[in-house]
């Protein structure tokens, strides 16, 4: 609930984007402007480490509508989730300061799409995360990517997930949700 209002307002504004400008390539990038309001900022006066994940979130909402995969997952009881992700912090986000979320896909692997998300003043990167999103049924299970691909065609254009992405996705994983998970602490 924490950013609800947003979110909301993210997604009507995307949908009105659509309607002025027409959707984007599954491989396009989506922008939208933010600013760091006093519930994003910690003690130190800059933004809270864990906001921007949560304000990532907004920018792959404006890019599920803006590409037109929101209404198809919509239709058929189709939804994503997060199975891991990581960011890098590069330069604090002040109190008040704009900036822009930069969101699109990077790659697919056999059970995955993966997106890059990037926090950007003027031109500048300041923070980047990766996320590695499984797209899941409401009817139970996992989506394939031929029925995804066949759903909404195949993206033209789009690269290969780096190496080191693929490395990090292994060596992050945790068991299946079905296999024993002990907290054990070596």
């Amino acid at each position: 609930m924490n950013v609800i209002w947003r979110t909301l307002l993210v997604m009507l504004t995307a949908r009105r984007r659509v309607s002025r400008e027409g959707r984007i390539g599954p491989t396009g990038i989506s922008r939208i402007r933010l600013t760091t309001l006093p519930t994003d900022i910690d003690l130190l006066m800059h933004m809270n480490n864990g906001r921007y994940l949560s304000l990532f979130d907004l920018g792959r909402w404006d890019l599920l509508v803006r590409t037109g995969l929101w209404d198809v997952m919509k239709e058929r009881g189709w939804y994503a989730v997060v199975s891991s992700e990581t960011v890098t912090f590069r330069k604090s986000l002040e109190l008040w300061q704009r900036f822009d979320i930069e969101s699109r896909m990077v790659g697919h692997d056999d059970k995955a799409v993966y997106l890059e998300h990037r926090a950007v003043v003027g031109g500048e990167v300041y923070a980047r995360v990766i996320v590695r999103a499984r797209l899941m049924k409401r009817s139970g299970g996992t989506l394939t990517h031929e029925e995804l691909f066949s759903a909404v065609g195949y993206p033209d254009g789009i690269a290969e997930v780096d190496a080191w992405v693929h490395d990090w996705a292994a060596a992050s994983a945790l068991p299946p949700t079905r296999a024993d998970a002990p907290s054990v602490w070596n």
